[in-house]
């Protein structure tokens, strides 16, 4: 079965980054997961620049960012505001955030659970009166840095009103990386029983060593859309503790050897996560592939 990797370093990789990449690095990021066949590329958000300011020059960044008729940028959108930019600078899909618990809701937005869904759908509606995709993300799906524990029921009730702004994707997102293979079967099954015939994604977060395996967990349930991020860069500026995304040098390696090809070449990502890490002052990322190489050594 084929997986495609939704290369997310240029957002969510960045955004906990405490280095401000200048536009023009942030460009050639973004060319280099083109090159090594990311075909869906997150590559802003259209947020406050106060909030996070390593997104604030989402529009030059779309302006110029390479146009391929097989690739397409995705940008994070929380309200109308954010929405009407994303379709002035011309991406191709809107990814909105609804968070699972009520405590991390405020502290990450600012806004309520239920005020949340609402902006949901008022974007979904709109983004697709505008021909463009819309997604939805469920934050904290597997546990929440203030409130614990989140159940399947409690986000499979989520799910359910999501359905509302008829979602072309839902993704499903372990933002403090504290879940695990037991718990990423528990939660496709609810999220597909509430939302049947929506396609699902899923988006790890590697801190405490679990990411691969609960990628592969994910596709062993049925999902064929994991998000990653080169060198595991990034994590969420508002989960304390929450480190890097899952590297995408080290999910290629799994699926590919798991027998689930990607489209992505081995060898470019991991050039790709190196240049990112001297970009970003870093001497050694989280992601492993880089340092231990592939096995069998040639990729190809």
């Amino acid at each position: 079965m084929v997986v495609q990797v939704v290369e997310v370093s240029p957002r969510d990789g960045l955004q906990n980054e405490p280095e401000i990449l200048s536009t023009a690095s942030k460009i050639e990021l973004i060319r280099r997961c083109v090159e090594a066949g990311a075909r869906r590329v997150e590559a802003v958000s259209f947020v406050r620049a106060d909030r996070v300011p390593q997104m604030a020059d989402a529009e030059a960044v779309m302006a110029a960012v390479p146009r391929r008729g097989d690739v397409s940028y995705i940008g994070l959108v929380l309200n109308r505001r954010g929405l009407d930019r994303a379709l002035a600078a011309g991406v191709d899909e809107v990814n909105c955030v609804v968070v699972a618990t009520e405590t991390f809701s405020q502290r990450n937005q600012g806004a309520s659970v239920d005020a949340m869904l609402g902006a949901w759908t008022d974007i979904a509606k709109a983004a697709h009166a505008a021909g463009v995709r819309a997604s939805v993300t469920v934050a904290a799906a597997f546990g929440c840095p203030f409130e614990g524990d989140v159940s399947p029921a409690t986000v499979g009730d989520l799910a359910r009103r999501l359905v509302e702004g008829e979602p072309d994707e839902i993704a499903l997102a372990d933002t403090i990386g504290v879940g695990v293979p037991t718990q990423v079967r528990a939660l496709v099954s609810a999220v597909t029983a509430a939302a049947p015939g929506v396609p699902l994604r899923a988006h790890f977060h590697d801190t405490r060593n679990t990411a691969v395996a609960n990628a592969l967990a994910a596709v062993e349930a049925g999902v064929t859309v994991l998000d990653a991020s080169v060198g595991g860069i990034g994590g969420c500026p508002f989960a304390p503790a929450a480190t890097g995304n899952v590297a995408t040098e080290d999910l290629t390696y799994a699926l590919h050897r798991s027998g689930h090809p990607t489209g992505l070449d081995p060898t470019k990502v991991i050039e790709t996560a190196a240049w990112i890490g001297d970009q970003l002052g870093k001497d050694r990322l989280p992601g492993a592939l880089g340092r231990a190489g592939w096995f069998p050594a040639d990729p190809r």
